[in-house]
């Protein structure tokens, strides 16, 4: 599991205003929820930039106040005009408690309905799982090497290790192999053709 560490500093201090001092400072107000406390405290966006712009699932180790805490990102707000962060919320990891988090879906094999010419059209980029930090995953797959022109794979199909729960209905699709208008075109203008053969076929057996 990737891990990304993330070195904050405590606060006391909180409330709008006290916020706003810290942005200004180049820091991020954040909060660490566990079992039982909270921590508040302040993260830079460098801290965060391997965690928060990236596709990938990875876990957070929060270093502050002289602990350090193995987390999960848990919300995180941006301003609506600079899209700049502006809070991050923490979920500490406790064993043998469950929690839900959003991991990225991987394809497995070659599609040979894209072998035909079709396009892989990506529905559903994530999927949201329960599950205890001893059984965590930082992705889900599903197989496509089965995945014929317009046909679709879904929630159902993917891949899962022991003690995960996907959270996604079953008949949810994921992907799906789009036939390309040319290759429509092209079954349009045979089956009118077909249909003559055939019709010609029937009239020289009738004769």
């Amino acid at each position: 599991m990737q891990t990304v560490t993330v070195k904050a500093q405590e606060r006391s201090s909180f409330g709008k205003s006290s916020n706003n001092s810290l942005r200004k400072d180049g820091r991020i107000p954040a909060v660490i929820y566990s079992k039982d406390s909270v921590k508040h405290c302040s993260v830079t966006e460098a801290d965060l930039k391997h965690l928060v712009y990236t596709p990938d699932f990875k876990l957070a180790e929060v270093e502050v106040g002289g602990s350090n805490s193995k987390c999960t990102l848990q919300d995180i707000q941006f301003h609506p005009v600079t899209d700049n962060i502006v809070h991050v919320d923490f979920l500490e990891l406790v064993p043998g408690h469950a929690l839900k988090v959003n991991v990225p879906v991987r394809f497995k094999g070659v599609s040979p309905g894209v072998k035909g010419g079709g396009k892989l059209m990506q529905s559903l980029r994530k999927v949201k799982i329960k599950c205890t930090p001893e059984n965590i995953v930082q992705e889900l797959f599903v197989d496509i090497s089965e995945l014929e022109l317009g046909f679709a794979v879904r929630i159902r199909d993917l891949e899962l290790p022991d003690g995960i729960e996907v959270m996604t209905a079953g008949a949810t699709p994921i992907a799906s192999v789009e036939i390309p208008r040319a290759l429509k075109t092209a079954e349009a203008a045979e089956a009118p053709a077909a249909e003559e053969a055939v019709a010609g076929e029937a009239v020289a057996g009738e004769a």
